[in-house]
């Protein structure tokens, strides 16, 4: 790509970075990892998102990141045990330092066809540099 380019250019190329980011992981959730209701413990669910995220951020921009906060976490099913969970994070927000990944989870029957949305959230992150000091998350040119 040329080093000058339109705000259309970078729109396009900003989309395509996102896009070419998207991360999914497929969890088998074992009774090993349940609470007293036999459904996922909510502690995994987060640690699951966050790495998720972790892996989007780091695909879009190849930085060093640190996970800086996470937004309303909304727990709308719950995921029990012997089921399958599709952990899908993707990029919403570019800022300068920062960046935001949602993350949905789906909830599958291992033995019939049966997928339903469980819980979202939202990650913040931001890239830092060998010093631990904030840096730009991405530039393109």
């Amino acid at each position: 790509m040329p080093l000058t380019q339109t705000p259309t250019q970078f729109s396009e190329a900003m989309s395509l970075r996102i896009e070419q980011s998207e991360a999914r992981v497929i969890k088998a959730v074992f009774p090993s990892i349940t609470n007293h209701h036999n459904t996922l413990f909510g502690g995994e669910a987060l640690a699951w998102m966050d790495e998720t995220a972790f892996i989007a951020a780091t695909r879009f921009c190849r930085k060093t990141l640190v996970t800086v906060s996470s937004d309303r976490i909304d727990f709308n099913k719950a995921i029990p045990a012997g089921s399958l969970a599709e952990i899908i994070a993707r990029v919403i927000h570019v800022g300068n330092t920062s960046i935001k990944v949602e993350v949905n989870i789906f909830v599958e029957d291992m033995y019939q066809d049966l997928r339903e949305h469980a819980i979202r959230g939202v990650f913040t992150f931001v890239a830092v540099d060998d010093d631990r000091k904030p840096t730009t998350v991405w530039t393109q040119g």
